[in-house]
């Protein structure tokens, strides 16, 4: 499902930056981190849990972590047989993840076993030998393991649980390599310029301004050269711009349409999972609308609230199941329908690493079910000649063309306009597997869907 947002926290992708804190210490809250992220719960709520003074450095240090930590589980099984205690397993995890070879290595390797050392003693004093015995032998030694175990093994190689990997191969035969490369990567920073403000070139030269290099994309998306605070965004906190993925700004002016085919002013919209808000404000700016914005959860509506008083927007707020529309609906059809539906986030692995390890090759036929449930429920609700859109943030099939084509069968009078269906920001030739594209969106999944007069 889509993530809830973390805490406030440094850019998406920035490296490792020096902290007050000692390197012991984050390396503690890290190890706690990885621990919860391994019982189930999701790096968002690790990292609320983690002081505030740390939160940054722990976020940099589990992201490293989490995108080698295939590749740490296969050196701690080989160098320490038995399983060590919890506090211990996950401090081991997460510094073989920071050791592992990988670019850029956060810390000089004696650095971080030093560290890691000072931590155990706090943590776990009869284990420092242990620890620090474990890592002086994986440094000596990992470059002749790492190479075998990658050879022998696709979890370490890919860093990636093996059923994921099967299920992209399924789905992706010639682009799977390249798509399990790209969410091993560190996502760019992209913007969107509010509509009703400015545009991308003129917001351009407002950052140039200020030594902020950028890339326009669009009329309304640029893509930073480097992650930057939020606070140094001229006019963010009036809503001349916000943070969203170019693949999440494909969803409204898909709804909308354009020429002919746009919402009239004042069309009747439901955006019926809203949270956090990004794809309802972009709705707002681009177009005069009469938009209901559900969400589930009051917690996460309640971003949904915050991002349109930020850009300085109104819709209609309410907390219910888009999929129970008798507790909800007050009978008026509406002209567009936005359905970004509960999924499995694969497309967006390299901004949140911690789901390819929370989720379970189950949860995708019971997250089909969901959108399958979503879309018979909001079908209904929809006006004759309107539309609605599915969106996902996916690179799974289930959840998206095969989606869409089960939906299809199923509905008559359903009709299939064309759309951008599967985005997986990789380069589609198999002869350069594991490239990215110099401006690549998450992977997403969208599909408009008419009802005939």
């Amino acid at each position: 499902m889509k993530p809830a947002p973390p805490a406030p926290q440094p850019p998406i992708g920035a490296a490792p930056s020096p902290q007050s804190l000692p390197l012991h210490r984050l390396l503690g809250h890290t190890a706690d981190a990885v621990a919860l992220v391994l019982a189930g719960h999701s790096l968002n709520e690790a990292l609320a849990a983690c002081p505030a003074p740390a939160r940054p450095g722990c976020q940099a240090l589990s992201f490293h972590v989490l995108r080698c930590l295939g590749g740490a589980q296969a050196a701690r099984a080989h160098l320490a047989a038995r399983m060590p205690p919890p506090p211990v397993h996950s401090l081991l995890l997460s510094a073989l993840a920071l050791l592992w070879p990988r670019e850029p290595q956060p810390y000089a390797p004696h650095t971080l076993v030093d560290q890691a050392v000072a931590c155990a003693h706090v943590r776990a004093p009869a284990s420092a030998s242990f620890v620090n015995a474990v890592l002086r032998r994986f440094l000596r030694e990992r470059d002749a393991l790492v190479p075998r175990w990658e050879a022998a093994d696709p979890v370490v190689r890919h860093q990636h649980p093996r059923w994921w990997i099967d299920q992209l191969q399924r789905d992706w035969p010639k682009q799977w390599q390249a798509l399990l490369g790209a969410a091993n990567q560190h996502a760019p920073m992209a913007l969107r310029v509010n509509a009703r403000q400015t545009d991308a070139a003129g917001y351009r030269a407002e950052l140039a301004a200020i030594g902020i290099e950028a890339q326009v994309v669009s009329s309304h998306a640029l893509v930073l050269h480097k992650p930057a605070p939020v606070q140094a965004l001229p006019g963010f906190e009036r809503g001349r711009v916000s943070v969203q993925d170019l693949s999440a700004q494909v969803a409204a002016p898909l709804l909308i349409g354009s020429g002919p085919d746009r919402l009239a002013p004042g069309a009747r919209v439901l955006d019926a999972c809203a949270a956090p808000g990004g794809k309802t404000a972009h709705l707002l700016e681009l177009a005069e609308l009469d938009l209901l914005a559900l969400d589930v959860d009051a917690t996460r509506l309640a971003r949904v609230e915050q991002t349109l008083q930020r850009v300085g927007l109104r819709a209609a707020l309410a907390v219910a199941d888009a999929g129970e529309p008798s507790r909800w609906w007050d009978g008026q059809p509406f002209d567009a329908i936005l359905l970004d539906a509960p999924c499995s986030a694969s497309g967006i692995v390299r901004r949140h690493p911690d789901v390819r390890w929370l989720r379970r090759a189950s949860d995708i036929k019971a997250l089909a079910a969901t959108q399958s449930r979503l879309l018979d429920a909001l079908w209904g609700l929809l006006k004759p000649g309107g539309r609605l859109v599915y969106a996902t943030c996916s690179v799974f099939r289930a959840e998206g063309s095969g989606q869409v084509a089960a939906f299809l069968q199923r509905t008559p009078g359903a009709i299939a306009r064309p759309s951008p269906g599967h985005l997986l920001g990789v380069v589609d030739n198999p002869a350069q597997a594991g490239e990215v594209a110099s401006v690549a969106g998450d992977g997403f999944f969208y599909a408009r869907l008419d009802k005939s007069m």
